[in-house]
């Protein structure tokens, strides 16, 4: 092997041991940004938009990545007033945003909240939810368990990604610690784990959490606990001292980059590509 063969070889070498150190290293606090208001989307806007702003601009929209800058945006809105289930792994978003869903429930639902009324059987959803923005909104079905994971928007899934920040809107949340986000690193570590605010009011109330890494921190999955009970017909009142049961609206997270440990394999695979291309051709040389 020639010497710059070998530097090639080396330079892959350090990249996935530079990967690895990455995705199993410690980790600082993540910075927050929380709040609990009331029915109104103003009562939760400045959070949500400094959040959007420290994430940095543009929306980055359908466009495919990875790209140098800016966040992602699910509102859930794009199909009207319609209510749309969908089994799990939820895909909708998977190509043109760069985020797929999972629970361990029956899957999920995007509808308004009278929507909720006929999804759930439980005509008092549509009072107990509000909305950030309209019309619809999220969640899983036969759980309060949601899982995201993060691929480079445009590759349709194959190509695993990570994001530096996460935040999500809520909708009624009633009691303190009911509803959580964990954020991991590649290898299931948890990075950090954060608490929803409730809202200050009874019903229809919006909060939202968010959180970015400060000290480059790359988040493979989030975990989000939606409520401390599942949505169903069985609650006359899902306002109670026990019981919380929670619906999201938007989503919005930092522009999804490549795994770093995907990106050292990446270049370990060019690299033995130009050696033994470059082996092969001194073997084609020598029998000459």
């Amino acid at each position: 092997m020639k010497k710059h063969d070998y530097s090639l070889a080396r330079l892959a070498l350090l990249s996935v041991t530079a990967s690895l150190t990455i995705t199993s290293g410690a980790f600082g606090a993540l910075t927050t940004f929380s709040e609990g208001g009331d029915s109104t989307p103003g009562s939760i806007l400045d959070t949500v938009n400094a959040f959007r702003s420290a994430l940095g601009d543009p929306n980055n929209g359908n466009a495919p990545g990875p790209l140098a800058s800016g966040r992602r945006e699910i509102n859930w809105d794009g199909g009207g007033s319609a209510t749309s289930p969908s089994l799990t792994p939820f895909d909708g978003f998977l190509n043109n945003r760069g985020a797929r869903f999972t629970t361990p429930g029956f899957g999920f639902v995007q509808a308004p909240p009278t929507g909720f009324d006929t999804v759930f059987s439980n005509p008092n959803l549509s009072d107990t939810f509000g909305v950030f923005s309209q019309q619809r909104l999220f969640s899983p079905v036969l759980s309060n368990i949601t899982d995201v994971f993060f691929f480079i928007p445009g590759t349709n899934g194959a190509v695993p990604a990570t994001v530096s920040g996460f935040g999500a809107v809520f909708t009624d949340v009633d009691l303190n610690g009911s509803t959580t986000l964990q954020f991991f690193d590649g290898g299931g570590n948890v990075i950090f784990s954060g608490i929803v605010p409730p809202g200050i009011v009874s019903d229809q109330s919006l909060s939202f959490f968010g959180a970015i890494g400060n000290a480059g921190e790359q988040i493979s999955r989030v975990r989000i606990t939606s409520g401390n009970t599942a949505i169903g017909p069985n609650f006359e009142n899902p306002n109670v001292e026990t019981v919380d049961v929670v619906a999201m609206d938007d989503f919005i997270y930092s522009e999804p980059v490549p795994e770093p440990r995907v990106f050292g394999m990446v270049i370990v695979g060019m690299a033995l590509l130009i050696c033994f291309r470059r082996k092969s051709f001194k073997l084609g040389n020598s029998s000459r």
